[in-house]
């Protein structure tokens, strides 16, 4: 709880502070580096999905906790954070964000709408950053599925319930359907060219937002040619949507890197050579991916930090080819034991955090931890209506990645954002 204790100080301290200074400026990129305020500029930040749900006045909404999360956040030095537009879809549906953002095509629950601009502006008392992703390939917001299921009638697949592999056969298909990415395109307009009804500034000139994301871990689910194909084109036009409306902003896609582009290396290129992508992202999720066991996970550090290297290794080689800056701006590692439980022990996390900070301001120049989970307490294994929000959607289990304010784990990330203030 030390962190938490501290907390109305130093957010006290740090939003009259605040107050005292110029508007930041928007952040750039010259020579593969960011810059922001004339200066080049690194950082560590979080995954905080449900921000905007938090400071809406409806279902979700909880401004009380939402101000305490991010002095709190802003107190340890976690300023950017990673954050979902909102989901698209009925309410209600298994393992999906609820409530959602987009009801129908182009139909917007207002009052969602309101609470993403109050999240904004509380960004902004704080000089803290949004990255803004507005699509996703996974069903927890709805997403590729959704869109295809409002164009074509296709009800959208639940991995949970209808398996991996029959989902991403499905999800291929966004990549071709013409009408599907046209519902999203009307979906980027209206986020994109919105005005706040809060502080009255269009998005475009909001500091606030440090960037602008196509989606969370867009892939295109396939090795053929004409749907690869579709898949860049599409990502290529909502990009080209996004600088048109909002130039002031950075843009960049929320792929994985090398294991979201079907391990293709010339893949992982092309999308980072889109028009428009001013810095390349990757994720990186050893236990997903093979790399540590449930049963073993601290015995498993060793070779998962490894290959993590190597992950990191690869994307630098070809960032700096681009003269683009890399972030990691997702990453995860369960509690000991594979327990989901809050009391769970974090020691073989805290040591792969440990590790991945140890590479910003050398190999990355950013990096978001998923996720935070902060003040929340879950009632469920599985999300359900009403429970808290965590750093751990709905379709995964409550508290096995996220990182409540109490972990041990809070103290590892103060100290690497202090050793990385100090470089």
């Amino acid at each position: 709880m030390k962190i938490a204790l501290k907390t109305v100080v130093w957010a006290a301290l740090a939003l009259a502070a605040a107050s005292c200074s110029k508007a930041p400026s928007f952040v750039s990129v010259k020579d593969g580096q960011f810059i922001r305020n004339g200066k080049p500029y690194t950082y560590i930040g979080t995954n905080f999905w449900y921000g905007p749900i938090l400071a809406s006045e409806g279902q979700g909404g909880d401004y009380q906790r939402l101000v305490r999360e991010l002095d709190t956040l802003k107190a340890i030095g976690l300023t950017n954070l990673r954050v979902l537009v909102g989901g698209d879809g009925p309410d209600g549906v298994f393992s999906r964000v609820d409530p959602t953002l987009q009801k129908a095509p182009g139909v917007y629950n207002d009052t969602l709408l309101v609470g993403l601009d109050r999240f904004l502006s509380e960004l902004g008392k704080r000089d803290m950053q949004a990255v803004l992703y507005l699509n996703n390939s996974w069903e927890w917001s709805g997403g590729y599925g959704q869109y295809l299921e409002w164009a074509t009638g296709e009800k959208a697949l639940i991995p949970l319930v209808d398996g991996y592999w029959p989902f991403m056969q499905q999800m291929r298909k966004f990549q071709t359907c013409k009408p599907a990415q046209e519902l999203f395109y009307n979906h980027v307009r209206a986020i994109v060219g919105r005005t706040n009804t809060v502080t009255g500034k269009p998005y475009k000139d909001d500091p606030a937002i440090f960037a602008w994301q196509i989606g969370n871990e867009p892939r295109c689910f396939s090795d053929e040619p004409e749907i690869r194909d579709g898949f860049i084109a599409w990502m290529s036009e909502t990009a080209r949507i996004i600088k048109e409306l909002d130039p002031n902003h950075l843009l960049s896609t929320g792929n994985e890197g090398h294991m979201g582009s079907e391990q293709d290396w010339s893949l992982v290129e092309r999308i980072n050579t889109i028009p428009g992508v001013d810095y390349m992202t990757i994720h990186i999720w050893p236990y997903n991916w093979g790399w540590a066991k449930a049963d073993s996970l601290v015995e498993d550090l060793p070779e998962a930090i490894s290959k993590t290297a190597d992950y990191i290794a690869g994307h630098v080689e070809l960032a700096r080819r681009l003269g683009q800056p890399l972030v990691c701006e997702e990453f995860g590692f369960p509690r000991d034991g594979f327990s989901p439980e809050r009391e769970a022990s974090t020691k073989g996390r805290d040591a792969y955090y440990s590790y991945m900070f140890s590479q910003v301001g050398t190999q990355l120049q950013g990096l978001n931890f998923w996720g935070w989970s902060g003040f929340a307490e879950p009632r469920s294994a599985q999300w359900e209506k009403g429970d808290d929000y965590t750093g751990d959607p709905a379709q995964e289990a409550q508290g096995l990645n996220g990182v409540y304010v109490t972990d041990y784990t809070v103290d590892i990330i103060q100290d690497a954002i202090n050793n990385l203030n100090q470089q």
